[in-house]
């Protein structure tokens, strides 16, 4: 399985996601249920998962460390400030978010059963690897900051 880790980058595994929810919701059109303020949520989750992702860019911008999830061990310094002190994978809980929120604005029940799987993934093949990296470069540094602050949130 490790043959698969860090291979898709992110927003290309966010936008299969998004595109095989959307094929649910089309062949299994009688899982669709209303929601009057489905639109709402569906731009507030959207909205926030934006937000967590940007503010995770600008985070490791600032810190002058690499963004790019396909590299974690070129970082050249461990991020702990500014939205990182609520979440370890702000910019993943991000495209979560965003999901959710294309998922809400589908209104099928089947799409949301993907969501799980995105996690999984996204775990297994994205943050776990980019954990066993910041472990190798940052040691007790990285231990503790793992230790007091949550994955998603």
């Amino acid at each position: 399985m490790r043959s698969f880790e860090l291979k898709i980058p992110p927003p290309a595994v966010t936008v299969i996601t998004a595109l095989l929810m959307w094929l649910c919701a089309w062949v299994e059109s009688g899982f669709t249920y209303t929601f009057s303020a489905s639109r709402h949520f569906a731009v507030f989750f959207a909205l926030l998962g934006l937000c967590s992702a940007v503010l995770g860019v600008v985070s490791f911008l600032r810190a002058k460390t690499t963004v790019n999830p396909m590299k974690p061990a070129s970082t050249s310094s461990l991020v702990t400030s500014g939205i990182y002190r609520l979440t370890r994978n702000p910019m993943y809980l991000g495209l979560l978010l965003i999901l959710l929120g294309w998922c809400i604005f589908l209104s099928n029940i089947m799409a949301f059963l993907l969501l799980p799987g995105f996690v999984w993934y996204m775990y297994g093949f994205q943050i776990a690897p980019e954990e066993r990296a910041l472990a190798t470069l940052f040691g007790e540094a990285f231990s503790a900051y793992k230790a007091s602050t949550r994955r998603w949130l």
